[in-house]
Formats: C-alpha cells, structure tokens, sequence
C-alpha cells in the first residue's frame, strides 16, 4: 500500500508532521535539524559530479562546439535580465501598496546582526572573478556550483576537438557512466527526502515559532502574495507564449518545488529537478548548463524579495522613498543580486550591503530574522520554478524541445 503512494504525497505528510512536532516539542528542534542535514549532505554529494557528467556528455558526446554553447549562454543571460528586472518590479508594487513596514517598531531591534552580513561586500567584479576557480578540486570540494560549470563547458569543448584516436570515445564512456549512476544515486537519495523535510519544519517551528507571524504577518503575507502575482502575471504569460506543455510541466516540477519549498534550499532540488526536467524531453546539455546558471543569474523569489524588504525597511524607519530612489535602489540590486548563490545567507547579505548603501537601518534585518526561514522557503520554491521554466524556454528557442503533442516519455536519449 505504501508503495502506491507518491514521493510529492510523503512530502506534503512530512511537512505535516513537522509542523506538529516543532509546534507541540519545540525542545526537539535541534535533533529534528540533524535528519534535515543529513538530506542535504547527501543532496551535497550529488551535485558536483552530476553537473560535471552530463555537461560533458551533452556537449562533448554531441559535438556541439563553442559557438552554440556561446548562443545558448547569451540568450540565457537575456532572459535571466528580463524576468529578474520583472520581479523586481513586482516587489516595489506590492510594497507600496500593502506597506507592511508601516507601525513596526524597531527600536527593540539590534543593528549588529544586519552589520554582520553588511561586512560581506559583494560587487560585480567580485561575482565575476568568483566565476573562474584557481582550482576545479577546491571548486568541488565547496560546491561551488557556477565555478563547475565554467570548467565543464571548457573541459567539453576541449575534448569534443580532440580525435577519437586519442582516447574520445574512453572519456565520453566513462562521463556518460557517472551520469547514469549519479541519476541512479539521486532516486535512492530522493527516498529519504520526507524524513529530511520533515526534520527541516521541525526545527524551522520549533526554534522560531508560529506566534512570530503575529507581529510580522503582514510583510510575510506580502512576499507570498506577491510571488503569486509574478508567477500568473510573468512566468504563466512565459510558458504559454513559448508554448511550454504547463500542466506536464507543472506535474514535472512539483516534486521538486516541494523539495525547494519545504528544505529552503536549491541545492537540495537541482538533482531531481534535472531528472524530471529531462523526463520532459529537455536534452542533457541545456538542462546541465542552463540549470545551475541560472541559481545565480535567475533568481526570481530572491530578486523580488530584496525589492521588497529593502523598502520594508524604509517603511519601517518612518523614510520616505521617492519613485526616483527606488528606481535607482531597483537599478542597484539588478546588479548585486547576480551571483548571490555563492554567499552564505546570500539574501541578508545583499539586503544589509543596499541599507547600507542608501542610510536605511540594519535593525531592520534583526527584525526580518525572525520570518526569514518562512520567507526563504517561499522565495527559493520561486527560484527553483523560475529556473525549470528557463531551461524548457532555452530549449524551445533553441529548437530542441519536443512539439508537446508528440512528446513521449521517456524522451529518446
């Protein structure tokens, strides 16, 4: 009987009954946390060689070369811009019109947690030297995600021109043996998931509590209403305008939203993401470099997010933000936002670097610690579906997504 029940139903169970154990035994928090960072080692492991395995296997084994790797990198880049400067705009709206800073007292408030993540500059230049790694050993070891999959297109390309005589044909075996166990692995990793989520929500109540929505449910409601938002008024109009199949899609990624949704992490979903993205006939190649690219390139919850508290904390302050500082704080945060996948507690980072920048208190971030894990959980689920929709439109305007009216399951390898 058990067996007919489905991974997304044990999901939704665990999170259930997480919910109860860190309401009803809050003192059980920290051990409910070590079940959830068990799940996440694992997902850990995953990672780094299933990126590596089927980067290469897509590009080397199929000879595509650097040109159409640089086509499918610009059109990427061109849309990530687009729909993360969408969801900004849509956090700006939704906070001037709901003010939920409005009557937050923060004098109770200390400024030295936001000065802790302030400390942590993170500029453009800094993303883009982050990018290349001294080492693909150091890379690994840290899950430096976007640093893998620079040295995985130039790993591909190189030995996509080299002769079969030298040794192609070996390589390419052995990549494409990695990527058959890594799936294999992330279907008996994915097995433990309802006992990691339900670990993570225990902690998550247990330690922060549901009477903390009390005093800031208006500023939780607010992100969550307006992630609504941008979902139907921005990434629907996308699906449906490049003809994306939206209910196998949806059926596709629900898995893996609730995977995002329920640990508060990306990482944590990227492996069964890629296996349900490639179920949906997305070929290897633009799911392995699309995917991981666009955790720091296309964030589209964490985007709105930032939009939404760096105004929060300004309402909250009593300062009034004319139209023309907001633009610019938009202008400025579509710049810091990129490549924040690799800063811990990325978002709070960027948050205290912009209330730094425009003289807006850092007590606002104490304040927003006490939601940030609800409000994490809701903006890396948007991440997450933000980036499954960018890969099947990468794939459709690069030609190489099935008509949806003869797409087959599995898709042909």
């Amino acid at each position: 009987m058990f067996k007919k029940i489905s991974l997304s139903t044990w999901i939704i169970i665990a999170m259930v009954v997480g919910t109860l154990v860190g309401w009803q035994f809050p003192q059980a928090a920290d051990g409910a946390k070590v079940l959830s960072n068990l799940f996440l080692r694992m997902i850990k492991l995953l990672v780094v060689p299933l990126i590596l395995s089927t980067l290469v296997v897509g590009i080397a084994g199929h000879g595509d070369d650097m040109k159409k790797v640089g086509r499918l990198a610009l059109r990427s880049i061109i849309y990530f811009e687009v729909v993360t400067t969408l969801a900004l705009v849509v956090g700006l709206l939704a906070v001037n019109l709901t003010k939920p800073g409005v009557g937050i007292d923060l004098s109770k408030a200390s400024a030295e947690e936001g000065a802790k993540f302030a400390s942590n500059k993170v500029t453009l230049g800094g993303v883009l030297e982050h990018t290349i790694p001294t080492s693909f050993f150091d890379a690994a070891a840290h899950n430096e995600v976007l640093q893998i999959v620079f040295f995985s297109v130039l790993f591909s390309a190189g030995l996509a021109t080299i002769p079969a005589s030298r040794g192609k044909e070996t390589l390419l075996a052995f990549f494409e043996g990695i990527a058959e166990v890594m799936f294999k692995f992330t279907g008996y990793v994915m097995a433990f998931a309802p006992i990691g989520i339900g670990g993570a929500i225990a902690y998550t109540v247990g330690k922060s509590g549901l009477g903390v929505l009390l005093s800031l449910g208006k500023l939780v409601l607010t992100l969550y209403g307006a992630l609504v938002v941008f979902v139907l008024a921005v990434l629907l109009p996308v699906a449906w305008f490049a003809k994306v199949p939206i209910r196998r899609f949806l059926q596709k990624v629900k898995e893996p939203w609730l995977l995002a949704f329920s640990t508060a992490s990306s990482e944590a979903a990227l492996p069964l993401a890629m296996t349900r993205l490639e179920e949906l006939g997305v070929p290897k190649r633009i799911i392995a470099f699309v995917m991981p690219t666009g955790y720091s390139f296309n964030l589209d919850g964490t985007t709105l997010y930032l939009a939404l508290a760096s105004v929060f904390a300004a309402q909250a302050a009593g300062v009034e933000m004319t139209v023309g500082q907001q633009v610019v704080m938009l202008l400025t945060l579509m710049l810091t936002s990129k490549g924040v996948a690799a800063v811990p507690r990325a978002a709070l980072v960027i948050l205290s670097g912009t209330l730094t920048m425009f003289g807006l208190p850092l007590e606002a971030v104490a304040v927003i610690l006490g939601v940030d894990a609800l409000m994490d959980m809701a903006r890396t689920s948007v991440n997450l579906l933000g980036n499954c929709l960018a890969t099947v439109v990468m794939a459709r305007w690069e030609g190489e997504f099935p008509d949806p009216a003869r797409a087959t399951e599995p898709p042909a390898a």
